[in-house]
């Protein structure tokens, strides 16, 4: 019984128990007090100014009106608005987008390489041009030369355009012809079964004798690389390490000379498309990037009933690599007067056709041109079969019966179809350039642009602007007749006594024109 009793009495604390229960003591105080220090640690920083910049609260919505890197610039100070029509569509909303653009000029830094020129002739507005420029930019373009006529060379256009860095604007003017009348090309053969020819044919040739002056303007100003594309055109770089064509062109081996980027045609899913650049995801590939079997086995569906599996153009378009004897060959390729050019095609990379992918292009391409809508005559206007009787069905239908032909032969509507050609890589969607238009536009970079230009212009320099334009206008309507030179017999004369002159000495293959993909009733696939 005593070890009974003995077993159940209190044990006393040893010396090491309570040391332990100290030590704990301690150390959860240790962990009360830490977080309190630094809490009031932080609120002293905060409260006198030194805390840590948040990138988040420079960017509010009441701030996001600003493009960033603008604070200190006389745009912060300007409502981005336009008083043009044509500029609606370059409006932005209260999202901040693209943060981390620090400039809208997007200037490039001089040791930047390879630099890269593109060179277009256009006449179209700002709502056209300045997304089409400014996305090449971002892709990692360093220099454009437009050529610009009509809407394009009006004062409310030419002087946002020319306030860019990076862009000269070459108006066509009585001057500018009479110097590409003197000019190499235009006293070859090669590109002279499309003289004297209107619309398309006229088109034609002011774009090569367009793209033979850029490439002097491009090597004086030490670019790399040379690009013709229409306003209506994207690089979609694709297969290089980063979206960039920058990247792209840095890859590609030191002894080629021209690089081919297959041409993407836009596939419309709607009929009511404004700006197709944001609002058009949907692409038909290049048979260049299809299998044969893919190509010929989907080839009835992929037409739709239109004379071609494209609606334009298959052949692509061409990058050169700037160098002695370059010259044009025709709007889709390049060639040297001193050798055959090397050339690669790219595998992913693509151009991105943006062809009749607005309703309004029917009427427009018909009013820019003054052939008659018969059959026999849309020969000789144009090159292809889709746009001479898209041109026939604008000039001779009712807007409810051209609408009904739109949806017909252009719009994807057979949401089925879609996904079958979808799922067998004959269509794909292709979303970057949206993102980065969409993004550009959100950012108020369109806007400030015009601003910018509009505020930097004085009274007394914009009246200037407009008799200087006024002047030009006079002095081209008294120009050479735009290379319609057919109307004059005197120089169709010396046209064909140079001809016969010039093919005793030298011989040039003829200007590569726009050409259709291949059809179900080629027997041997070429590449152009």
């Amino acid at each position: 019984m005593a070890g009974l009793y003995t077993s159940l009495r209190p044990q006393q604390p040893s010396s090491s128990s309570s040391s332990q229960q100290y030590f704990f003591s301690k150390l959860l105080l240790l962990l009360t007090i830490l977080p309190l220090s630094l809490a009031v640690f932080a609120f002293v920083l905060q409260w006198r100014g030194g805390g840590v910049d948040d990138p988040i609260s420079r960017w509010s919505p009441e701030e996001s009106h600003k493009f960033p890197g603008m604070d200190s610039s006389p745009l912060a100070t300007v409502a981005h608005s336009s008083q043009s029509s044509d500029c609606s569509l370059l409006a932005h909303s209260n999202t901040p987008s693209f943060p981390y653009y620090k400039d809208w000029k997007f200037k490039v830094h001089p040791d930047l390489k390879p630099k890269i020129c593109i060179t277009t002739s256009t006449s179209a507005g700002l709502e056209q041009i300045l997304p089409w420029m400014f996305y090449h930019k971002v892709i990692g373009v360093s220099s454009f030369l437009l050529f610009v006529e009509g809407k394009a060379a009006s004062p409310d256009v030419s002087k946002v355009l020319e306030s860019i860095p990076g862009v000269k604007v070459i108006y066509r003017t009585r001057k500018l012809e009479e110097q590409q009348a003197k000019s190499r090309i235009w006293n070859e053969t090669w590109l002279s079964s499309f003289f004297y020819k209107p619309c398309n044919y006229e088109l034609f040739v002011k774009q090569s004798l367009n793209m033979e002056m850029a490439i002097v303007m491009a090597r004086d100003a030490g670019m790399d690389w040379i690009i013709h594309l229409d306003t209506d055109e994207l690089i979609h770089p694709a297969g290089a390490r980063e979206y960039s064509l920058r990247q792209l062109l840095l890859d590609v081996p030191s002894n080629v000379d021209m690089v081919i980027f297959p041409n993407y045609e836009s596939s419309v899913e709607r009929d009511d498309i404004k700006d197709p650049f944001t609002e058009v995801s949907m692409f038909k590939k290049n048979y260049d990037h299809l299998t044969k079997d893919t190509y010929f086995g989907m080839y009835k569906e992929a037409t739709r009933g239109n004379p071609n599996y494209f609606l334009t153009y298959g052949n692509g378009k061409a990058a050169a690599r700037i160098q002695d004897h370059l010259r044009p060959n025709g709007a889709h390729r390049w060639h040297n007067y001193m050798k055959t050019p090397k050339e690669i095609k790219l595998e992913e990379a693509a151009v991105l056709h943006y062809t009749y992918s607005k309703f309004s292009d029917l009427t427009s391409r018909r009013d820019r041109c003054g052939c008659k809508p018969t059959k026999e005559d849309v020969k000789r206007c144009f090159m292809l079969e889709f746009d001479r009787s898209a041109f026939i069905i604008a000039s001779t239908a009712t807007e409810d019966e051209m609408l009904n032909w739109y949806r017909e032969h252009v719009v994807w509507t057979d949401k089925a179809m879609n996904l079958k050609l979808l799922r067998k890589g004959i269509l794909t969607r292709i979303y970057a350039p949206m993102v980065i238009v969409q993004g550009l536009r959100e950012s108020g970079v369109f806007s400030s642009i015009i601003s910018s230009a509009q505020e930097s212009l004085s009274r007394d320099k914009f009246l200037a602007s407009l008799e200087s334009s006024n002047s030009s206008k006079a002095a081209a309507s008294e120009s050479l007749p735009s290379r319609k030179i057919g109307r004059n017999q005197h120089s169709q004369a010396a046209r064909r006594v140079l001809e016969e002159s010039v093919t005793h000495f030298e011989f040039h293959e003829e200007a590569i024109p726009p050409r259709p993909p291949p059809g179900m009733d080629a027997d041997v696939i070429t590449e152009a």
